[in-house]
């Protein structure tokens, strides 16, 4: 076979790929594949076309936007087609791009739009005389579904412009759920033996797309408007961004993230400052687009196929990508949960090599229908935390095998389910999706307690992590978290790998944290249902460690935002004997039980709700919080209506967006600072 042959059958088997792919995203809206894995997929047909023209046909992926629409729907034409963007991965690929583009006009002078590249589903909207009359998908970008009254739904979109709106226009936009949305609606579906959502677009395009509009009403959508695609009857501005403008002048949203630039070196600023900020957003976001911004010289640049050349959008590096899960193993927690985590083929996901992921419990896996061998999407949730989205059921070979968490833990010697640490009996709540271990002296509980104890949010004592704790309850130094304050620097210095300074360390933060605010101390004792906000309201409300250990359901379920359930596990926790002698140990080694001021309600921040973004220079956003708590105020980690102010430190975050929008004062944080003085700090 020549090369000739060889490209020509590749480029077949390409398309036949891409097309499979592109049903399965588009009109089933269950992809197989990460989206990372599609652009590479098209990038190599485009580079295997571009290199044998020959082989070039009018029904080749690349030479189409979208799929067709759904027959339910009826069908919208399009006046103007709705393109797709090309793609650039790299630098290089952009400056390559705006070199070319400066070649065209033969001139540099111009500006950049920038804007976020939402994770949605593209839409048209038509106005006409200051009335919204019809909204379509991109479908194939001639043709779209038309989805006007689920559209009419979404609350963002205005169902009405200003009179000196023109006559007839479209503006064009994404329609996205935000993460927030997302996630709650997965749940929902999960308790309602539904099955998950893949990502946030594939939910928005689920939600548009339902024939029955009640079902898209109830779900959070959002839209962001990105361009005016036409207009009919009166002149509008002729750059991008003063189209942008005069549409939120109109009532359109825009993002608030945008920018404009004067040249592709700050463009790329613009792109990687983002790339480091992404997980910060309430959208997902999977590139930024750069517009050339005047209009004329957009008309002048035009199209090449169903892409413009006047535009392209820069893809962020990969969060969520494909692979084998391996096996199921079972960890076990602090409060002696058994908890299922995935083994699976190495992947690299947004520069990170995933190897493992939490899998929650096994009544979730069940739902998701996980199986041992499967191949499945992950993705790093926030970025950070790697968990398993979904089987891809196309790809099983029937050899993959259903989980069974008794069965997994089952002791043939013991002739039971056993902890898979220790060897004790397990067992399972009434009520609950969790099996627990019995045995609270369980190596693996001890450590995870340790950690949680020492962690950065509860007594914050450095040098004492998760590798540190197994070494300290394997070597008998610690039982319990009491223990260490029991520690002294010459049994510290005699582990391994530890010297006398690094002991001497670990000594002095332990002695430190004696001080920490009662709250502190009510979340690192690890009460099941007691976050880091639930321990910070009860410390509000319980002047002391003793108050809250002597109060009962009724005393607990009085205070505001405490429910019967976390009532019921403060009062079990507070009964058990071990915890009652570990909170005594604690006291009688001078660690602090108790608030150190007055009530709650005395304080001169008290009843204020106080956020802060960005980074600080004099202290950390923790100790920003500390601060704001002991004068009696709230801190919370997003801008909502009843937030009193923003705290603005350097590279703020998308919440600064957020705080203008909703018209909240915002504070430097040398205007912090001085209000700390002010009342007290």
């Amino acid at each position: 076979m020549t090369d000739i042959e060889k490209a020509k059958e590749q480029i077949e088997k390409l398309r036949a790929e891409i097309n499979r792919h592109n049903y399965f995203y588009y009109v089933t809206d269950n992809p197989e594949i990460s989206d990372a894995e599609y652009d590479a997929l098209m990038q190599q047909l485009k580079q295997l076309e571009e290199k044998y023209p020959q082989f070039a046909s009018p029904d080749s992926p690349t030479q189409r936007v979208g799929a067709a629409p759904v027959a339910a729907f009826g069908v919208v034409e399009h006046p103007l087609p709705l393109l797709s963007l090309a793609n650039a991965f790299t630098d290089d690929d952009i400056f390559t791009w705006y070199n070319r583009v400066v070649k065209l006009v033969g001139s540099q002078k111009f500006a950049l739009a920038c804007e976020h590249k939402m994770d949605g589903l593209a839409i048209a909207l038509t106005y006409v005389d200051g009335r919204f009359t019809t909204g379509a998908t991109r479908g194939d970008g001639f043709r779209g579904e038309n989805i006007t009254q689920n559209l009419r739904t979404i609350r963002s979109i205005p169902l009405a412009v200003p009179n000196d709106a023109p006559p007839r226009f479209e503006v064009r936009g994404e329609v996205y759920l935000p993460k927030a949305g997302f996630h709650k609606l997965n749940e929902e579906r999960a308790a309602d033996g539904l099955p998950l959502f893949a990502n946030p677009r594939n939910a928005a395009a689920g939600s548009v797309r339902q024939l029955d509009p009640r079902i898209t009403a109830r779900r959070p959508l959002d839209i962001y408007i990105y361009s005016l695609g036409w207009a009919e009857g009166k002149t509008v501005p002729d750059t991008h961004w003063g189209r942008m403008d005069y549409l939120e002048s109109l009532g359109f949203k825009v993002n608030p993230n945008n920018a404009l630039v004067q040249n592709i070196e700050e463009a790329a600023k613009y792109y990687h400052s983002w790339v480091q900020r992404r997980a910060a957003l309430p959208y997902e976001a999977d590139g930024i687009v750069i517009k050339v911004d005047p209009i004329a010289l957009q008309y002048q640049l035009g199209n090449v196929a169903h892409e413009p050349r006047w535009a392209i959008a820069y893809k962020f590096p990969a969060i969520q990508a494909t692979t084998r899960l391996k096996e199921i193993r079972i960890s076990v927690g602090r409060t002696g949960t058994l908890n299922p985590y995935a083994v699976m083929e190495p992947v690299a996901v947004g520069g990170v090599t995933i190897r493992q992921a939490a899998l929650h419990n096994e009544d979730d896996i069940r739902r998701k229908d996980i199986r041992e061998g499967d191949w499945v999407y992950i993705q790093r949730a926030g970025e950070v935390i790697p968990e398993v989205i979904g089987p891809i059921v196309n790809r099983r070979t029937g050899a993959e095998k259903e989980f069974k968490l008794l069965e997994k833990i089952f002791d043939k010697q013991k002739g039971r389910p056993a902890c898979p640490v220790c060897g004790s009996e397990v067992f399972r709540p009434e009520g609950e999706v969790m099996y627990y271990c019995s045995n609270a002296a369980c190596p693996a509980q001890v450590e995870a307690r340790l950690e949680l104890f020492t962690s950065r949010g509860a007594m914050d004592i450095r040098g004492i992590g998760e590798s540190m704790a197994a070494t300290m309850r394997r070597e008998g130094l610690v039982k319990d978290v009491a223990d260490l304050y029991y520690l002294t620097k010459e049994q510290i210095a005699g582990l391994e790998r530890m010297g006398e300074k690094s002991a001497s360390n670990i000594i002095n933060a332990i002695e430190k944290s004696k001080n920490r605010p009662l709250s502190r101390v009510i979340f690192a004792l690890g009460i099941r249902h007691i976050g880091e906000e639930m321990a910070q309201l009860l410390a509000g409300h319980f002047n002391s460690m003793d108050e809250l250990a002597n109060a009962t359901e009724n005393d607990l379920t009085a205070v505001p935002g405490v429910g019967h359930k976390i009532a019921e596990s403060v009062v079990n926790f507070f009964n058990q004997e071990d915890n009652k002698r570990i909170i005594q140990k604690l006291k009688d080694k001078g660690v602090r039980l108790e608030n150190e001021k007055a009530a709650i309600s005395n304080l001169p921040l008290s009843g204020m709700e106080f956020v802060v973004t960005g980074t600080l220079k004099a202290f950390s956003r923790d100790t920003a919080h500390e601060k704001i708590r002991a004068l009696g105020g709230t801190a919370k980690d997003n801008v909502a209506k009843q937030t009193a102010y923003l705290v603005v430190g350097e590279e703020p975050g998308s919440k600064l967006a957020r705080a203008q929008e909703l018209g909240i004062k915002q504070l430097t944080e040398a205007e912090f600072i001085n209000l700390l003085k002010e009342k007290g700090q």
